[in-house]
């Protein structure tokens, strides 16, 4: 867990990080480096959550690569299955990382929604709903490793 003090948002206790895997996590499939490493890393403190709608067919390549299962979601109102997903967990106590027009509503929903930017693009739907803006997961998985990073931004 993951406690921050954010002046004007208040205490949170943050269990869970949530994560899109295609254009976050994986660039055309392909998981970027270092990125099994850094979940696990984080697994120590976050209970880590991978969505993916398993577009490229390569879920159990990447679950293997990854060493966690990764939750499949349906094609089709995709935005709104990951958010069901967040308020499922408690939003309020998840960290939610995305870039695409279909994690809109979970950056929103989550107690802290941030947004990466990719190679694969990322919407201005998903950069509306996110409380931060990072250049790439690198640095999205940076400031939860050092979460005071996190109350200097969102401080208000």
């Amino acid at each position: 867990m993951i406690e921050l003090n954010i002046p004007g948002r208040g205490l949170l206790r943050l269990e869970h990080l949530v994560c899109d895997l295609n254009g976050t996590l994986a660039v055309d499939g392909n998981l970027l480096e270092g990125i099994p490493r850094i979940l696990k890393k984080l697994s120590d403190r976050l209970a880590v959550h991978v969505l993916t709608a398993n577009t490229r067919k390569n879920l159990d390549t990447i679950e293997l690569q990854l060493g966690l299962s990764v939750h499949t979601i349906l094609r089709g109102e995709e935005s709104q299955q990951k958010a069901a997903y967040v308020r499922a967990l408690g939003a309020e106590t998840v960290i939610a990382i995305g870039q695409g027009a279909n994690d809109a509503a979970m950056l929103r929903e989550a107690a802290i929604g941030i947004c990466v930017i990719s190679q694969e693009g990322t919407s201005i739907s998903a950069l509306q709903s996110a409380d931060l803006l990072v250049p790439n997961i690198y640095a999205a998985f940076e400031l939860i490793e050092k979460p005071l990073r996190l109350v200097a931004s969102l401080r208000q």
